[in-house]
Formats: structure tokens, sequence, C-alpha cells
């Protein structure tokens, strides 16, 4: 009789428990000292116009039971502003977020497997599509162009709407409460923000003449001072350069920097090593002068392969492009230019000489720098190649060109022609396809 009614308790206890209406015993209670919600970190990641905040990880005392998470546990509000279209007064207006997942991990960052494991840390994963989260805003107008950066206190909030419990102690019911659900509570971010990628890369100045060329650099992951890597020089658009308080801005304020070390983008598995000088605006010719003395010095430092280096331009940076490979053509293999000035006859002559191929990209409609400009490259280079005896099929195959109307850009900025240049993969390989002849 004793050994039935002690079955018949334990039947009854594991059915309670596993409907969830167990009472909480001392192993069940909130747990007190783990109480609460520890931190809110920001994840940002950088899509084609820039670098917005992709999730959140919020912190609790203990490993988090994620079987009682779902995508209505937390909500997520963030700015409207984007610094292309909005005056920085909207920076403090606020959206609802589009959470689309919510796991844990051991760690305040994304899985790539969007997948739970065993951790403290929930990841609210939000809509990478929504015009909202947008880190990079007005920095200083010391010009009739302003400079931006990114943004050290992101306005982000997150509200946990519902219970959130630890992980069951016997491996039955929800486990120790860890944070009632608070809907009418939000909270601001605690934490500085995990960079996806932009975080990777490090930190260098060039110093040359009085001048200094600060730069960020990225080294392929498993680097091998052994190998040989293709480098990848980005440069900036005017409002990207160093105004004494934008550090990393030229990473985060659009794809170039970023998209060449991911598979994506690039549409091939080889490592890269990015090199993204921040320019301080003082005129092509000095900055290219700077530049080329920062990548001889470069190329000394790293293993890089001299006949794979390549150069990108947004919109200003393609004066420095311009300049650079007509000082010292010997040192580039292929250059893309969105959104740019024009080269002058000149430069068209030094790089058609040096037979460097070239990719001009430029929108149509472009409110800032006129689509002639890029007519006017594309022609003054096809007539240098033509004075040197070229045939139309190798200039062709020296001189690409591509106009784009308004649709296709996703975002209405038609300024931005890196924008659909860089969501053509086939333009990126293209590029890194090219070489120098072997010597």
């Amino acid at each position: 009789m004793r050994i039935g009614r002690w079955a018949g308790v334990v039947a009854s206890t594991l059915a309670l428990a596993a409907s969830n209406l167990l009472p909480a015993g001392p192993a069940e209670a909130n747990s007190g000292q783990n109480a609460g919600i520890r931190s809110i970190t920001p994840i940002t990641t950088v899509y084609t116009y820039g670098q917005k905040v992709s999730a959140v990880a919020v912190e609790y005392g203990e490993n988090v039971n994620s079987k009682e998470l779902d995508t209505s546990t937390f909500s997520v509000q963030d700015t409207l502003y984007n610094f292309r279209f909005n005056p920085i007064e909207d920076l403090p207006k606020l959206t609802d977020r589009k959470v689309t997942r919510t796991y844990t991990n051991e760690a305040a960052t994304i899985r790539a497997d969007h997948r739970s494991v065993p951790g403290r840390y929930v990841i609210v994963e939000l809509d990478p599509e929504q015009n909202a989260g947008w880190t990079v805003i007005t920095s200083k107008c010391p010009t009739f162009l302003c400079t931006v950066k990114v943004n050290p206190d992101l306005p982000t909030q997150v509200v946990q709407r519902k219970n959130v419990y630890g992980q069951p102690r016997l491996g039955i019911g929800r486990g120790p409460l860890l944070a009632k659900g608070s809907p009418n509570t939000s909270r601001k971010v605690t934490e500085k923000a995990v960079n996806l990628l932009v975080d990777e890369f490090r930190y260098g100045s060039y110093l040359s003449n009085g001048m200094v060329l600060p730069y960020h650099y990225h080294l392929p992951k498993n680097y091998d001072p052994a190998k040989t890597y293709p480098l990848m020089v980005v440069l900036p658009g005017h409002g990207m350069g160093w105004d004494g308080d934008n550090l990393t801005v030229q990473l985060a304020a659009d794809i170039p920097a970023t998209a060449w070390l991911r598979q994506k983008w690039t549409g091939t598995t080889q490592d890269v090593i990015v090199l993204a000088p921040q320019h301080q605006r003082v005129g092509g010719a000095a900055e290219a002068d700077l530049l080329v003395k920062l990548l001889d010095q470069f190329l000394k430092d790293f293993a890089v392969d001299r006949r794979r280096v390549y150069a990108t331009t947004v919109s200003y940076g393609s004066q420095l492009l311009w300049n650079a490979f007509a000082k010292r053509s010997d040192l580039f293999a292929g250059g893309l230019v969105t959104g740019g000035f024009a080269v002058n006859a000149e430069q068209a002559a030094a790089i058609a000489a040096a037979e460097i191929p070239i990719w001009v990209t430029h929108g149509v409609q472009d409110h800032l720098l006129n689509i002639n400009l890029a007519r006017t490259t594309r022609t003054l280079l096809r007539d240098a190649y033509i004075a040197r005896g070229k045939t139309p099929e190798q200039i062709e195959n020296l001189v690409h060109y591509t106009e784009y109307e308004d649709a296709a850009f996703s975002l209405p900025d038609y300024h931005a022609a890196y924008g659909p240049t860089y969501e053509d993969a086939s333009i990126l390989t293209w590029l890194l396809s090219q070489s120098k002849p072997q010597t």
C-alpha cells in the first residue's frame, strides 16, 4: 500500500509539472540575487546603406529557459532617424521594431544558425529590411557638407513583455522566475554596442610631412604571413572623412568596407585584406600623395599580393583614386568608382598607359554629382585607349560602365550608387579577378 501511495503521488507530481501547473517550490522560486535584467547590449550589422541595430542581447543572472520564449516576449523601439533624409532633431523619434527571432546564447552576439544554446543571454533579432535603427548620425558641419559619425549613445529601448524563466532544476516545470514581465517599462541599453565585423578592424595612423592619415584595416581570420592576400583599399565619401571625432564611421556608414569580408557580397570565399583610410578632405592631390606612401608602408608590413591591389570608392573618394592611379599606376590592378567625380585627361592617359581596368557606376538621377561626370570619365578613358591603338574589344575589357535608374536603388538615395553596385556580386567578383601581369 505504501509503495502504491507514493507511486500515485509521483505520478500526480509529474503530471502537474508537465502541464506547468506545479506550484513553485524553493528550487523554482525567484532566485533573488539572480533576479531581473542584468544588462542590455545592442548588436549592429552593416547593411547596404549603413549600420543599424540588428539585435539586442538581454542578459539575466543565469541560463534562460529558451522554451518559454517567443517573438512576443520582448518588444524593441528604435529611432526613425536616417542622416541621409532626416534632420538630427528626429533622432529621439522612436518606432516599434519588428522582432524576427528570439533565442538564447552564451554571449551577447548573434548566432549564425539563429538557434538556442544554453546561455544567460536572450538574443532578440530585428527585421533588417525595416527603415529604422540606423546608428550613423550627423557629426560636424565645418563646410558645405557635414561629416557623420557613429552615435555613441544609441536610443534603442527594450520592453520585456512576458515573464522570463531559468532552466528547470530537475528538468521539469518552467524553472525559476528570472524577471517578471513589465509591458509598461522601457529600458535603455546599458552596454557598448557589439558591432559585427566593424569591431574586428584594427586602427592605425600614418604620419608624413605633418599630415596624419587615420585608417582601419582587417586581416583574414587565419592570416598567415607566409601567404599573400589581395588588398582592397576602400576610399570613403566626403562625410566619412576624419573630423577629429568620428573614427570607424568609414566602416559603418555604408557597405563597401565590410562587404569584402562576406561571401554573400563578393561571391567568393577567398580571403581579402581590407584597408580603409579616413582622409581629411584637404584635396585630392595631397591626399593621394599620403595614400600611396601609406600603401608602400602597408605592403612592407603585411603579406599583400602586389599583383592584386585594388581600390574602390564612394563619391569624394574617387578624387583620391584618380590621383593615386595616375601618380603610382604600378601599385594598382583595378578600380571600382561609384557615384564619383570625373577623371581628367592627364589622369586618363596615365591609367590607359598602365592598362588598369576600371568599372564606373553612377545613378542617372544623382542629385549631388551629375551623371555627366561619369559619362565624361567613360569618354576620356575610352579616348585615352583609342589614342594608344586599342581595339573596341580591348577597350570594353578595360573600361566597364553602368548607369542606374531610380528603381535600382533599394533606398532612395540616388547619389549612393554603391548601393546597386555592391548588391550585384558579379561586379565585386570582377574586381577581385583582375591581376597585374607577372613580371
